[in-house]
């Protein structure tokens, strides 16, 4: 009785020669795509370029990432958008005014997630908006009390309520209203 195989020995010598070829190649692309980044979110800053220039008491910024991590990310895992902080609109910095009053300005900001007992009347309200996709926006307001009023506040130049959403949802659709029919 005759055994023969089922794949030829050519075919079979063929594969065995592309299989380390395919190997390093996998390898290579998880290596490049970010599956091993140094940071949890998967950002890196060397890489990154800014809209703006990152100054701390300066408002909001914007990290974007190249074309070749927007390439890249095809490769990576699913990562979801992390909000932290406070959000402080520009809306919500027009409403504080010198000489308010802590539950004043509680009710507008929110309460304030850095307050420490070494600057009691200094409370800070930082924003990070990391998006899936590698996009990150910082923000920092400071409010400085003296005798529990508003002596001064810090930060400026920060995204409006719309333009927040928009970077949330994506920019809103158009609505086309389709003119009245003549009667």
């Amino acid at each position: 009785m005759r055994v023969t195989q089922a794949l030829s020995q050519s075919l079979l010598h063929r594969i065995s020669r592309r299989a380390p070829l395919l190997a390093a190649a996998v390898c290579v692309a998880l290596a490049t795509s970010g599956c091993a980044t140094r940071s949890a979110l998967g950002e890196k800053l060397s890489d990154a370029k800014h809209e703006s220039a990152p100054v701390a008491a300066d408002g909001a910024q914007t990290t974007t990432i190249t074309k070749f991590q927007k390439f890249m990310w095809f490769f990576s895992p699913y990562r979801p958008d992390i909000q932290q902080g406070n959000f402080v609109s520009e809306e919500m910095l027009a409403q504080l005014k010198v000489g308010m009053t802590r539950d004043q300005v509680r009710f507008i900001f929110g309460t304030s997630l850095a307050s420490d007992i070494f600057h009691a009347d200094r409370w800070d309200y930082p924003f990070r908006l990391a998006k899936g996709s590698g996009e990150i926006t910082t923000s920092r307001v400071t409010v400085f009390f003296k005798d529990g009023k508003v002596d001064r506040f810090e930060g400026g130049n920060l995204p409006t309520e719309k333009e927040y959403i928009a970077r949330i949802a994506g920019p809103a659709p158009v609505i086309k209203q389709d003119a009245p029919a003549a009667k």
